[in-house]
């Protein structure tokens, strides 16, 4: 092919120096010239058509059905990537969903279990504290029935001891201690 394009290279060389050696005007207006004009004419353009039409088409035909083929197997390899994330997301948010719900579930039963464990504990506590207030009041009026007797006694004794330091005599315990009763038994019922 390029030995063909040099050999109409040097004959156009040729030719025009016969061109530019006559001397009677321009050749391309002289008749005379005419059929040697359009036969190198119809010689290159239909030499220049089959070089484009074998040569340079197929290739940029080739290039231009590649490139479309190319394009076209990449919008739709997109396009199912582009379906396959879709259907991932959908997945995930199906996932994050189903998550949610369960976690709401068991923290809303943890939730009902510590309530129930707190209100079982409450009762049991305020239980406890009610038999411990129970015991405690039992306790003091026990106390208060012990402390009576023991007052009276301490009193009576006290009283005895009282009056011989003031008076410097021995006194009757046996009185001492009836009036120590005696007071007692007016004012248990303020103490009890």
């Amino acid at each position: 092919m390029k030995k063909l394009c040099i050999a109409l290279c040097f004959a156009s060389v040729f030719y025009v120096n016969k061109s530019f050696g006559s001397e009677a005007g321009m050749p391309q207006l002289n008749p005379e010239f005419w059929s040697a004009q359009i036969f190198w004419l119809i010689l290159i353009f239909s030499t220049l058509y089959l070089i484009i039409w074998k040569i340079f088409l197929p290739k940029i035909t080739y290039s231009i059905e590649s490139r479309k083929s190319k394009i076209v197997n990449n919008l739709d390899e997109a396009q199912k990537l582009k379906e396959s994330a879709e259907t991932k997301l959908k997945e995930y948010n199906k996932i994050i969903e189903n998550s949610k719900s369960e976690a709401k579930k068991i923290i809303d039963e943890e939730r009902k279990k510590l309530d129930k464990d707190i209100e079982v504990k409450k009762k049991n506590f305020n239980s406890e504290i009610e038999k411990e207030l129970a015991a405690v009041e039992k306790e003091i009026k026990d106390l208060k029935k012990t402390s009576l007797s023991s007052i009276s006694k301490i009193a009576s004794e006290t009283s005895a001891e009282l009056i011989k330091n003031i008076v410097n005599t021995e006194v009757n315990k046996s009185n001492v201690a009836a009036v120590v009763e005696d007071i007692i038994k007016k004012n248990k019922e303020k103490y009890i």
